[in-house]
């Protein structure tokens, strides 16, 4: 016998989990696991709990299916940082990427940093098992940019720190950037401040 392959979601059912998961992360992001609730989940994707539970066993699983798609998207930048390119230009074009998405996927940004700051407790194995290896991978490829004279000596670690904490502040503090700018829209001068201070942290000693 052979195993019977399995049966493609229909239209409705896949409209039905992006629902559930849009109203998830607007959830989540605001109210932090703990305070989320299935009834606010629900409410927020115009279906009822019991509909709900059709297609998720209950919040748990809601919350690790979003950390597992935003961690792929996460990933994807520093993946492209290419040994091959321009020192300077990969990282500044990280740094532009890592400020766009911030400012294009804010409630993602927030839903893993309210992950983190309860201490990770759904997403250990992933930092340990596909986050640091990557990280590693790319120190060390900073570090060979360092050693040749491509990029100044910095601290290829606590470079990567440094932009994620610069460029994720737009979302994880926009409330108070809200407050502090105003109504002013951030972009365009956060993408100057940024790539004006990394070309001149990245500059080479004998440039």
């Amino acid at each position: 016998m052979t195993d019977t392959p399995p049966k493609k979601p229909s239209r409705i059912q896949t409209r039905n989990r992006r629902l559930i998961l849009d109203a998830a992360l607007e959830v989540f992001s605001r109210d932090g696991y703990g305070g989320a609730t299935l009834d606010a989940i629900a409410k927020g994707a115009g279906l009822s709990k019991p509909n709900l539970l059709y297609y998720f066993d209950g919040k748990t699983e809601i919350y690790v299916t979003l950390l597992s798609q935003l961690l792929e998207t996460w990933l994807d930048p520093l993946i492209e940082l290419d040994e091959e390119g321009d020192p300077v230009e990969e990282l500044l074009g990280y740094v532009r990427h890592k400020l766009d998405m911030a400012l294009e996927l804010p409630l993602e940004s927030k839903l893993f940093a309210g992950e983190i700051l309860q201490g990770a407790p759904r997403i250990t194995a992933y930092l340990s098992d596909d986050l640091k290896p990557l990280f590693d991978r790319k120190c060390e490829v900073i570090q060979t940019w360092i050693d040749a004279g491509r990029i100044a000596p910095v601290d290829p670690a606590h470079l990567i720190f440094s932009i994620w904490s610069t460029t994720q502040h737009y979302a994880d503090f926009g409330a108070q950037m809200s407050v502090l700018l105003s109504a002013e829209d951030p972009t365009k001068r956060a993408h100057a401040h940024l790539e004006q201070m990394f070309r001149s942290l990245l500059k080479p000693v004998n440039y």
